[in-house]
């Protein structure tokens, strides 16, 4: 067997090379060892796919990088075994086919591309693809809906029912789009493989190009009778009621699909498929932080001065939390567990309750001469460590 040559040795490019060098060295190569202007040459068929090999490990990152590193065991090309990374270029038994695929998208695609010409080399290692693969079908659009839900809804999870206005298969033809069991036919352009190959003088020679077939649009056959009901699309406006299972831990601006709940395809092909956007509606006491759910806690000066009970407001109802003695504002309690699970499965999260202090704005005659009593108490004076800590809470708010 010949020894492998060094990648960047077969494109003729330095170690450093850039992306864009890369990609323009290889179409140099393949343009110059192309089957089709060395038709019958083995030696111009083993450069073309020695050069495909060489391209298909320096474009990308991470196979370059191993390459780099290990040489060809880095990429599975040392023995054909796979290298002690996996995923690597296989060498010789990458089809043409597989090149080609390749190389239509650096010389911009199969619809009339350079690099669409492989339908008429059959002989060369994978054959060229067969006429069912060449058959277009038709995709229907997407449909997108907005699901506004509760702190209840998403700490739960949630089953929602739509009823969705879309294109559905038509009844009639049974989403042929055709009259009757012998309303369509063999598109006779085609033949039925949906594709049609021209060819076309280029200064590098005759080049193939295979496209979709203009009469029947890549479908490989035609309707000689169209429905009366659709008019030959084989769909028709209606509806569908869709059920949808919302995991919990959702949140707002997540969205999800539902593969072919979207409109119906023509001509029985695939349906689109039901984005689902996530929204949340506001709840009046709790404010959602990621999967923890906050509420602002406004304790009278007596409670927070000697203590107490106080009732907390939680996802499911409420919760009765003591207060300690001497409690300052600006301290978070916590309630763990108590709120919202992480949709992907990591644990739930807490109820974090901030605690402010209300200092009453209107005083009578007794409550102001008790006061004026307490203030020449020492233990109505702020010491030096609890201004600290209190002003540290706020000073980490705007960190």
């Amino acid at each position: 067997m010949a020894e492998k040559r060094d990648y960047y040795e077969v494109l003729e490019v330095s170690k450093t090379a850039t992306p864009d060098e890369i990609k323009k060295a290889y179409r140099k190569k393949a343009i110059q060892y192309h089957p089709d202007r060395n038709p019958g040459d083995k030696v111009a068929e083993a450069n073309f796919k020695e050069a495909a090999e060489a391209y298909e490990v320096l474009s990308d990152p991470q196979k370059r990088a191993q390459y780099d590193q290990f040489g060809f065991a880095g990429v599975g090309g040392a023995a054909g075994n796979g290298g002690p990374f996996g995923g690597g270029f296989s060498g010789g038994s990458m089809s043409m086919d597989d090149i080609f695929s390749m190389f239509g998208d650096i010389f911009g695609g199969h619809e009339g591309g350079f690099g669409s010409s492989f339908g008429g080399f059959g002989g060369f290692g994978g054959g060229g693809r067969s006429s069912s693969s060449q058959q277009r079908m038709f995709r229907g659009s997407d449909l997108r809906v907005k699901v506004k839900l509760n702190l209840q809804e998403v700490s739960k999870g949630v089953e929602k029912k739509f009823k969705l206005k879309k294109y559905v298969p038509c009844s009639h033809c049974n989403g042929s789009g055709a009259e009757g069991s012998g309303g369509t036919e063999t598109c006779p352009t085609c033949h039925g493989t949906g594709t049609v190959i021209r060819n076309q003088q280029t200064i590098l020679g005759t080049m193939q190009t295979r496209t979709n077939c203009p009469q029947c649009g890549g479908e490989g056959k035609i309707i000689k009778n169209k429905c009366k009901a659709c008019g030959g699309d084989g769909i028709v406006y209606g509806e569908e009621v869709v059920t949808v299972k919302i995991p919990a831990g959702v949140g707002k601006g997540m969205q999800f699909s539902m593969t072919g709940k979207g409109n119906a395809g023509k001509h029985n092909g695939v349906s689109g498929d039901l984005i689902i956007a996530i929204d949340e509606e506001p709840n009046a006491e709790l404010v959602r932080d990621g999967n923890n759910v906050v509420y602002n806690l406004l304790l009278s000066f007596p409670t927070a001065a000697i203590g107490g009970s106080v009732e907390i407001p939680t996802i499911d109802g409420h919760a009765k939390m003591k207060i300690e003695p001497g409690t300052q504002p600006g301290k978070v309690l916590r309630l763990r567990g108590k709120g919202i699970p992480d949709v992907n499965g990591y644990g739930t999260g807490d109820l974090l309750v901030n605690v402010s202090i209300y200092v009453p704005e209107n005083l009578n005659r007794e409550e102001k001469e008790a006061l004026e009593k307490m203030e020449t108490s020492n233990n109505f004076k702020p010491t030096s460590s609890v201004k600290e800590k209190i002003f540290q809470k706020f000073r980490s708010w705007f960190d």
